[in-house]
């Protein structure tokens, strides 16, 4: 047996957090519930801190906010707690206090008589559209439990394929940061003092070492045009990526990446098959969910032509035509949109096609890591090796020189 840390929350409403001992977390809840208590978490115990980093919300921190804010919603709805209540524990059991005090905003919003997804909207950067929308279709049906359940699912799952992409990414950049700043040192150090053996000789300095010296030299001598010129760029890029032209420019030449492409239009497949599987589960219309899940696209050419096919779906074409006509999806897209069609069950098939497209995406990231990882390491190897053998080769040449 084992032994567990368990928050639970008892029926006066108040936290109660302690250890028990089970075969395993399900035991332990189940021993929790006998005891009137309604398990919130049940799992190793947290590291404790002495201290706390007061830093800006980025995206991965209101990220996992939202998601930790929807996993616990969840727990207690579906255990009959009020959702006035279960919003306080919620509050009580968040450790960040700039979250902790949107929950509790929220709260005082719901006490004033907003509805819950009035209350979410308050909160634009942390709640999307698509999260307001669904709670909205919850309350109406009288299924909030529910929602939350598929609401905690969605953010996981899209959390989780988000994550895989990161960490599979991290290792190819910093190798090639690794490879890239070796190769700026070599350059900047240590070739122009290899070079001041030569400096005032009469010797022959041979044609690998004389390029590898007029090389460091350009380095040394031009790299504030260089980064000039490379800050010029970024900042026209920007500038350019911001406007409608220029936006739809560079997230069509994405998706023409090779290999990268065919993983960025996968997983914008994916979250787009997600959110429309969430949506039309909860019976939000299917032009209105077509619109909503547009907007949670990170790729505005995908964007567009969602906008395309929901004016299809208005005008009774259904979803699967348009969406083929559409032409920037994978050709599966449609064939399984056809099949919902037919069976009247399009909820499910957009899931299917959700898991269908995360593993899709995980396959062609891991296929990109695997030929991107040995070119970079190639490339660096033979211009590292490249420098060195050029030194070795002019070094060798001093024993030929005639005396």
């Amino acid at each position: 047996m084992a032994t567990f840390f368990f928050r639970a929350v008892a029926s006066d409403g108040k936290i109660r957090s302690g250890s028990l001992a089970g075969d395993s977390e399900r035991t332990v809840a189940v021993d929790l519930r006998k005891q009137g208590l309604i398990p919130v978490y049940v799992g190793a115990a947290p590291k404790s801190v002495s201290f706390e980093f007061k830093m800006p919300v980025f995206g991965a921190g209101r990220r996992r906010n939202v998601l930790f804010f929807t996993q616990e919603l969840s727990t207690l709805l579906n255990a009959s707690v009020p959702l006035d209540r279960a919003l306080s524990i919620t509050a009580e059991l968040t450790t960040k206090a700039s979250f902790r005090t949107l929950v509790l905003d929220v709260l005082r919003v719901l006490k004033s008589g907003k509805t819950l997804a009035d209350s979410l909207a308050t909160h634009p950067d942390h709640f999307s559209e698509l999260y307001i929308n669904m709670v909205r279709a919850g309350e109406a049906a009288g299924s909030l439990a529910v929602v939350f359940d598929r609401l905690a699912e969605f953010e996981r799952t899209r959390d989780d394929l988000r994550n895989y992409i990161v960490s599979s990414m991290i290792y190819p950049s910093l190798l090639a940061t690794v490879g890239l700043c070796s190769i700026l040192i070599l350059l900047n150090f240590v070739v122009p003092r290899f070079a001041s053996i030569f400096e005032g000789g009469t010797m022959k300095v041979p044609l690998p070492a004389q390029i590898m010296i007029e090389a460091s030299y350009i380095v040394r001598t031009y790299w504030w045009m260089a980064a000039s010129v490379l800050v010029i760029l970024f900042t026209t890029w920007r500038i350019y990526t911001k406007t409608e032209a220029g936006r739809m420019w560079w997230d069509g030449l994405r998706l023409r990446l090779p290999l990268l492409g065919d993983a960025l239009l996968k997983a914008e497949t994916s979250r787009f098959a997600r959110a429309m599987g969430t949506l039309v589960a909860n019976t939000v219309p299917l032009v209105q969910s077509l619109n909503i899940s547009a907007a949670t696209l990170n790729n505005r050419t995908l964007s567009v032509a969602l906008v395309g096919v929901a004016q299809g779906v208005k005008r009774g074409e259904g979803i699967a035509v348009p969406m083929r006509k559409a032409g920037v999806f994978p050709p599966l897209v449609a064939h399984l949109l056809t099949v919902g069609e037919e069976t009247g069950r399009l909820d499910q098939m957009f899931t299917r096609m959700a898991d269908i497209y995360e593993n899709d995406t995980r396959d062609s990231i891991r296929r990109f890591t695997s030929i991107f990882e040995p070119v970079v390491i190639l490339v660096m190897g033979v211009m590292v090796g490249g420098l060195i053998l050029s030194m070795l080769l002019a070094i060798t040449s001093i024993n030929d020189v005639a005396i």
